[in-house]
């Protein structure tokens, strides 16, 4: 479970974004830290029960990204993220490749998996097995322990059919895609509950069949 003052450091944050609050606060952020880094612990050997390929030693702490905001090509200014991002991944040939991905925010906090924005290499492979594959595909996004707990995603998508496929195609929906990631919602509330690991071994088993077929497709 996460504590209760680890959201609200995050709710400060938002509210505060400014280094010299942060100053004051580091203390704060640090125990934050450390709660969210104690939840990782706990979650690692959970998801290597599930993801054969994922490494029993990861380190937890290596997980959990940087809060600082790299500025220098954004409008938005604020030096800091008003939320932890923990990343699961596992390391394949082609670099960054699908994954988990755990977003900790007040109010807008998420659990999901697969793979954002892939290289147009990769992304052509992706659509070719789901062409190729369909059944396959389709058996695994319509499974009951999927669709009980994950939509997915439809946020980045082509306007048009991509180069090489009909329009009329009967599924040129998922074949749009220029992502392919799953998303389950997470309440404060949710995140508060001593049930909170167990909850996140069930949707890691719910999602991995939808990351190990992604990771099948972009196989050397």
């Amino acid at each position: 479970m996460i504590k209760p003052e680890t959201l609200a450091f995050l709710s400060a944050v938002a509210a505060n974004n400014n280094r010299e609050w942060f100053a004051l606060n580091k203390e704060w952020y640090e125990t934050a830290k450390a709660d969210v880094i104690h939840l990782v612990e706990e979650l690692i050997p959970v998801l290597a029960t599930v993801d054969p390929q994922f490494p029993l030693e990861t380190q937890a702490k290596k997980c959990v990204m940087r809060i600082y905001r790299d500025v220098r090509f954004s409008k938005n200014k604020d030096p800091y993220k008003n939320n932890f991002g923990i990343s699961f991944s596992v390391k394949n040939p082609n670099g960054n490749g699908p994954e988990f991905y755990l977003h900790l925010q007040p109010g807008k906090s998420f659990f999901a998996g697969g793979y954002w924005m892939p290289e147009a290499s990769l992304l052509k492979k992706i659509r070719e097995e789901i062409d190729y594959n369909t059944s396959e595909f389709l058996e695994i996004i319509e499974a009951k322990g999927f669709t009980d707990q994950f939509k997915l995603s439809t946020e980045d998508t082509l306007k048009k059919a991509p180069k090489g496929y009909d329009p009329e195609h009967p599924h040129i929906g998922l074949l749009k895609l220029k992502s392919f990631i799953a998303v389950l919602p997470l309440t404060d509330q949710e995140l508060l509950k001593p049930t909170l690991v167990n909850h996140l071994k069930k949707a890691f088993t719910g999602i991995y069949p939808f990351v190990r077929f992604l990771r099948g497709a972009i196989a050397p």
